[in-house]
């Protein structure tokens, strides 16, 4: 008991509830930053697989072929490679003699981590819907690119969005490893309350009742999503 009451003492003379809220406002700028970038990687690298190779062969089938094995090298490497390397990588190698945020650069790292695994999901909805809608889109003179964006996309869409929900849910809780290039985050945020109060249960509890919080908020709120997704069909 005087343990708790003594870090709690620290907690608000310290203002370490600053150093908290700012834990959470890096950690959910984090993750909107690496969700866009994840987002869009993969739905570039997602279409480029699925992308039919030109019949009549020539300088377009050697583009699509580059753009394929492209796309294949990267899904392998990210999915192949720890988390913490990558942005260790980007941070140490790339990015960080250019004095570049770390949260800019968390952000980075993870939505290029990300863009790999959404891609493959979002690969696995495309290629779920039925060949005869590409088809039929087709058929009435739309493009591949507007066929794709009017018919196949929005289809694929609610196929795989509860799979993206728990992607985003998996990268809330990845940013914590941020602070191994030394960026703030609710990890680093209960780590330096352990450091000044010498009491290792109360901020990691904390921090943890947070995440579950964030997680558990998002996820009923995108049920609710789901749901009038549903309706709509």
């Amino acid at each position: 008991m005087d343990r708790t009451i003594a870090f709690f003492n620290a907690f608000f003379e310290g203002k370490y509830y600053l150093t908290v809220f700012d834990g959470i406002m890096n950690t959910l700028t984090l993750t909107a930053v690496a969700t866009t970038i994840g987002m869009l990687i993969g739905l570039i690298v997602a279409i480029i697989q699925v992308i039919e190779k030109p019949k009549h062969g020539g300088i377009s089938l050697v583009v699509v072929n580059f753009l394929k094995l492209i796309a294949k090298v990267y899904v392998d490497i990210i999915r192949g490679t720890p988390a913490v390397v990558q942005i260790s990588f980007l941070w140490m190698v790339v990015l960080g003699p250019l004095q570049i945020p770390r949260v800019l650069v968390g952000g980075i790292a993870f939505g290029i981590n990300s863009g790999a695994y959404m891609s493959e999901i979002i690969r696995g909805g495309i290629l779920s819907i039925d060949k005869g809608q590409m088809e039929a889109g087709r058929s009435l003179g739309l493009t591949y690119i507007q066929t794709m964006r009017e018919i196949i996309l929005p289809q694929a869409a609610r196929q795989t969005l509860p799979t993206l929900v728990n992607e985003f849910i998996v990268l809330i809780k990845e940013t914590s490893i941020i602070g191994f290039i030394g960026g703030m985050d609710l990890m680093k945020a209960a780590n330096i309350m352990i450091g000044s109060t010498y009491n290792y249960e109360i901020p990691l509890l904390m921090v943890a009742l947070i995440y579950l919080c964030m997680t558990t908020i998002f996820t009923r709120f995108m049920r609710k999503v789901e749901k009038s997704i549903s309706k709509e069909r």
